[in-house]
């Protein structure tokens, strides 16, 4: 008997499928833990070896990784990595594909505590528009029938495995939304939003967290893809949570001036290009009252303080993972850009990761614990 999931919105596996799974969770794990360790002694063995000549201008760890390239050992790596991560998803489309019909039906929700908006004249940028990110098989904003979900449930139910069968709190897959508002609470006690806005909700996982804290306020949540939001809208409703949904880009939203007591992210930004990052923040300023706070969470990591396979490991993300924006995330000055906003009360730093918030507050540290351990938080206030 397979074991049960928490959502209703995720579909069933067999045995089998269940079984496909856990081989692809222990293969990521196999590559993480016994093949990636020996990509960073060679990349440590091949810089030692270029010590002695000059850079001509190329950054170091690109000159490391060129050299890799043609060893066997990183060869079999990267086509490991690249075919665990297509794996992956091709084991949680058979069932989502399997269950469609029933899905869209489980999507039809009577009587709903939130709402759904979306629109069919919206265009995502074109730097969404042009790759599949994470190599998700139609994006976030593929839409193939009436009523559909595809996009959230791969999202949903591949985040399991890419987390490495539950280290981001499981099916729920929602540590991260956990760990927000733990750092909500952390610097700003006491405070209570009264309307919250949610930027790149994808599936709603750290929606449902998110907005659990504070069932007094109402909850916006806008994404680019009407299929993963329908399935994040009736996601939420099967949790019994309440959040109004809108397909909108988080660059330049239809919202009110000054109407938003708190807006968030999670592991948005890094998937944003560099000039959308920029009119995100103008965006969160113009959107929060006086006094109003934002809060993004990103990735546990500083570019800078990055070894030379961390670097590689890196590029790959951007390279063939599709995320190409991944070093410039790591590398933005975000408490300047936040403070030439107008924003005051920055700051930037680490959050304990945590699968429950306490509203005495959690540990914000300036160093990274790792991954799974600890999220990159930015946070700010707009004056009063």
């Amino acid at each position: 008997m397979t074991k049960p999931l928490p959502s209703p919105m995720m579909p069933h596996r067999t045995h089998d499928e269940e079984a496909e799974q856990a081989f692809v969770v222990a293969l990521k794990s196999f590559i993480g833990t016994e093949i990636e360790p020996g990509c960073r002694e060679l990349s440590n063995i091949v810089e030692a070896s270029l010590e002695e000549q000059g850079s001509g201008g190329v950054d170091p760890h690109v000159r490391v990784r060129r050299e890799m390239e043609g060893n066997p050992f990183y060869q079999a790596w990267h086509t490991m990595t690249r075919t665990a991560q297509d794996m992956m998803w091709d084991s949680v489309a058979g069932p989502v594909d399997r269950q469609m019909d029933e899905m869209v039906e489980r999507a039809d929700i009577k009587n709903p505590l939130g709402s759904l908006s979306v629109n069919p004249e919206f265009v995502a940028p074109p730097y969404i528009r042009s790759r599949d990110v994470h190599r998700m098989p139609g994006n976030y904003t593929g839409c193939y029938r009436n009523g559909d979900v595809r996009q959230g449930a791969l999202y949903d139910c591949g985040g399991f495995i890419y987390n490495m069968g539950g280290r981001n709190g499981g099916h729920l897959n929602d540590v991260r939304g956990h760990t927000l508002a733990s750092h909500y609470f952390t610097r700003f006690p006491g405070k209570e939003p009264k309307r919250i806005l949610e930027m790149g909700c994808s599936a709603g996982n750290s929606t449902v967290a998110v907005a659990g804290y504070f069932p007094e306020a109402e909850y916006h949540a806008i994404d680019l893809g009407e299929s993963l939001l329908r399935y994040a809208w009736a996601r939420a409703e099967h949790l019994g949570v309440g959040v109004h949904f809108s397909q909108q880009d988080a660059a330049k939203t239809n919202f009110d001036d000054a109407s938003f007591d708190l807006v968030v992210s999670c592991v948005m930004l890094h998937e944003t290009s560099h000039a959308a990052v920029a009119d995100i923040m103008a965006e969160c300023y113009r959107l929060l009252a006086p006094g109003g706070v934002m809060a993004h969470l990103e990735v546990p990591s500083r570019y800078e303080d990055l070894d030379t396979w961390a670097r590689i490991r890196g590029d790959y993300e951007a390279q063939v993972n599709n995320e190409p924006f991944w070093r410039g995330a790591l590398s933005r000055d975000y408490k300047a850009e936040a403070e030439q906003q107008g924003f005051e009360n920055i700051a930037f730093g680490f959050q304990d990761a945590t699968r429950k918030a306490s509203r005495e507050g959690g540990v914000f540290r300036p160093e990274s614990l790792g991954v799974h351990r600890s999220w990159m938080v930015v946070s700010a206030q707009k004056p009063f």
